[in-house]
């Protein structure tokens, strides 16, 4: 499972155009729409291919692709080698289509997002090691642990952005 940020305004545009659905039907086969307004389908070496934009706005996918045996058979059958270079090449256009960014900038982003992950486990870890070391008032420590309560569940759900900033106020405190 993986997710993927959306440029502002393409889940609007793609659901105006039919869905996610009506999008994945130009590159894959077997489309299927799914309860979450997501589809599921396949195209050669991609057995199975889901997608969904979750409630904050993100593309969150899921591919099964073929493995071992059964890759080699498939990449030594007439045409075999094309077919997988044009699944990957459909894959990625899908995700510059579904996301409006580019595979660089899917990359920067991602980046970006693990980058604020870090920025708020590392607030979190000077901030406990701050309390052990020195003497905080019960009311401050209270305080601390609450954010830092909030940080740890923002993190579980993957809003890195939010833990971020929980992150800089809690690093403010000390």
């Amino acid at each position: 499972m993986e997710t993927f940020e959306v440029k502002r305004g393409i889940v609007k545009e793609v659901v105006a155009d039919g869905g996610l659905g009506t999008l994945a039907s130009n590159y894959f086969d077997n489309v299927q729409a799914s309860g979450d307004d997501g589809f599921e389908g396949s195209f050669g070496i991609l057995l199975s291919v889901t997608a969904h934009y979750n409630d904050k706005g993100k593309l969150v996918t899921d591919v099964e692709q073929m493995k071992g045996s059964d890759l080699q058979e498939f990449l030594e059958a007439d045409g075999g080698r094309e077919k997988a270079m044009d699944s990957r090449r459909r894959w990625s256009e899908f995700l510059d289509s579904a996301t409006g960014y580019s595979p660089k900038q899917r990359g920067d982003k991602a980046k970006e997002s693990a980058k604020k992950a870090s920025k708020a486990k590392s607030a979190i870890s000077q901030a406990q090691h701050f309390m052990k070391m020195s003497d905080v008032s019960e009311e401050k420590s209270a305080v601390a642990d609450e954010l830092i309560t909030e940080i740890q569940e923002c993190l579980d759900r993957g809003d890195f952005t939010r833990a971020a900033s929980r992150g800089e106020k809690l690093g403010k405190m000390f």
